[in-house]
């Protein structure tokens, strides 16, 4: 990938069966990041499971099972260059639990791409994606009405889902000027990198240009140092290699760092990306690093890297602003559900229900509430119940965000304002 463009991560969301796996292989292949050939293979492996034109979801299943299968150290990332941007696909679909993987994915996004079928409109999970990118930070949407070839590229077919669209954003309080709309197909290439013939009532952008026309996010080299740890691997003639995103800060050999809450620390010795070595890395690098003295079980993932000196935070309790979405009953003090954190996961006591806010997070609500529940949002302080890195989002907004799961949904979702350390 080019050093030269600026970097972008995207995520792709939306219903599992909105044709984003579709999207992401064509966005791929209309950019050159993947090779003729291996669509062509693809193809011919999809035409013989007679599966004929599925050859773009085959190319990313396939790219998904070999990530899976070999321990690289970009893990579950795709890329492509644009003219302007390079983009990194954050946590392609086809995860098996994509919602979880996006809660900890989608913080890293700078932007996203929005995909809703022409021929089903807005579905639930719809409204649980574009709700969380919302609270998790994303300002800017551009929204892919997919699918279009069938429903005719009927013109009012897409204005309906448009409209459908526009009402889910107003429920989120996203800025619905900060939307883009581009009826495509991502399977047939309408509007993906030309302009299409079938839709000759839409002079807007095509979704390459709109995504050149994104602005580019201010990397946050300025905050110190925060590396949330997703994996650790022991690899030989190297030892223990901790795995991750640079969220904020620079990492340099020679840096003595500090792992919270695991309380360890040392030298770093050599930093990796891409298998090869390099001497530092800095927001929205993902990196294997080495440091000296620290072994396998000494680290886990969910500990986040920082400087020795001004180590990451951990959280005793934490006050934080939360958004139900969704909960069968209510919620009250001592609700103790799972709290998805950069890739943390730790059971987390709702220890009070501090203030209601209405739901744009402005203004006086009711102080000590009894409960909230779906569609409240509330200040509420929390106790992990073990040690929990986490840090205010008006400090450090890349580890200030996390998604509240139970019964195997995202029940919540929320910003820290506070952390009262241990």
């Amino acid at each position: 990938m080019s050093d030269d463009l600026p970097h972008q991560n995207l995520a792709i969301i939306g219903h599992v069966d909105h044709g984003k796996s579709t999207l992401v292989g064509r966005l791929l292949y209309e950019t050159g990041s993947v090779p003729e050939h291996v669509i062509e293979q693809h193809k011919e492996e999809a035409e013989e499971k007679g599966k004929g034109g599925f050859e773009f979801a085959y190319v990313m299943d396939n790219l998904a099972e070999e990530r899976e299968r070999g321990v690289t150290i970009d893990i579950a990332h795709q890329e492509f260059e644009t003219d302007d941007y390079y983009f990194t696909i954050v946590d392609c679909p086809g995860h098996r639990d994509f919602v979880k993987n996006m809660i900890t994915g989608a913080s890293q996004a700078d932007n996203a791409v929005l995909v809703v079928a022409a021929d089903d409109g807005v579905a639930p999970q719809t409204q649980e994606h574009v709700f969380l990118a919302r609270t998790l930070g994303i300002d800017e949407l551009i929204v892919g009405i997919n699918k279009m070839d069938l429903v005719d590229y009927d013109e009012t077919d897409y204005k309906t889902v448009v409209s459908e669209v526009e009402d889910l954003l107003k429920q989120v309080q996203f800025n619905t000027e900060d939307a883009k709309y581009i009826p495509i197909s991502a399977f047939e290439g309408d509007n993906i990198a030309e302009a299409s013939d079938n839709t000759d009532w839409y002079d807007g952008e095509t979704l390459l240009e709109a995504l050149n026309a994104l602005e580019e996010p201010e990397p946050p080299t300025d905050a110190p140092l925060r590396l949330p740890i997703q994996d650790v691997y022991t690899i030989s003639g190297i030892g223990t290699v901790p795995v991750g995103r640079v969220e904020t800060g620079m990492m340099n050999i020679g840096d003595n760092v500090s792992f919270q809450p695991s309380d360890v620390g040392g030298e770093v010795k050599t930093i990796e990306m891409h298998h090869e070595e390099v001497p530092e890395a800095g927001p929205g690098d993902n990196v294997g690093f080495n440091v000296r003295g620290i072994g396998k079980d000494d680290i886990r993932r969910g500990d986040v890297c920082g400087p020795a000196d001004d180590p990451p935070t951990v959280a005793e309790t934490f006050q934080a602003q939360i958004v139900v979405m969704q909960h069968p009953s209510v919620i009250t003090a001592g609700y103790t559900p799972v709290f998805h954190a950069h890739t943390a996961q730790v059971a987390c006591t709702i220890e009070s229900i501090d203030q209601k806010l209405d739901p744009s997070g402005e203004g006086d609500g009711e102080e000590n509430p009894d409960f909230i529940q779906s569609g409240d949002a509330a200040i509420v302080t929390i106790r992990p119940q073990k040690p929990l890195s986490i840090e205010p989002a008006d400090e450090i907004p890349e580890l200030g965000s996390f998604a509240i799961r139970d019964m195997g949904q995202t029940i919540a979702a929320g910003k820290v304002r506070s952390v009262n350390e241990e």
